[in-house]
């Protein structure tokens, strides 16, 4: 049986966002699962992801780094707490802050490798470096500060608002 990525146990209210929402059928629905102490996410980037010909778009890049590093917060957060992550109460993360630096162009046509590992666990806070590899060179290294969602938040999206 293949493994759940994380993303396939976010709650439906969190299940939309344009990079790793399953419930977005235009966006990336990017997967991400453990491997060992790091996560990896694998992603093939299409033609209308193109910066210049043959390149990767740095959005695309900005948005894999970010969404893996999100889903990796929280896999770390239910790690931390030895919970499972289809327990409740789910955890569920938000970039707070966002840093990429563009290491080398990110050619376009094979499948990037995301891979990403805790750098700190405070509180409600998670920061996550990742780095994007194309033909096993990094081309990106980012660093995503994630904030757990409020429990305000949460209820302002089980009640529809």
């Amino acid at each position: 049986m293949t493994p759940k990525a994380f993303q396939d146990y976010y709650p439906e209210y969190f299940a939309h966002c344009y990079g790793c929402g399953s419930l977005n059928p235009l966006g990336h629905q990017i997967k991400t699962f453990w491997d060992g102490e790091e996560t990896v996410t694998r992603f093939t980037p299409r033609p209308e992801h193109t910066a210049i010909p043959g390149y990767v778009y740095g959005g695309l890049l900005a948005s894999l780094i970010d969404c893996h590093s999100t889903g990796t917060a929280a896999a770390a957060a239910y790690r931390a707490e030895g919970r499972e992550m289809d327990s409740d109460p789910p955890l569920r993360f938000l970039t707070a802050s966002l840093h990429v630096d563009y290491l080398k162009p990110t050619p376009l046509g094979p499948e990037l490798v995301v891979r990403g590992r805790i750098k700190e666990i405070k509180g409600r806070k998670v920061v996550v470096e990742s780095w994007i590899f194309a033909n096993d060179i990094a081309t990106v290294r980012g660093e995503v500060v994630a904030v757990q969602v409020p429990e305000s938040l949460v209820q302002e999206l089980l009640n529809g608002a």
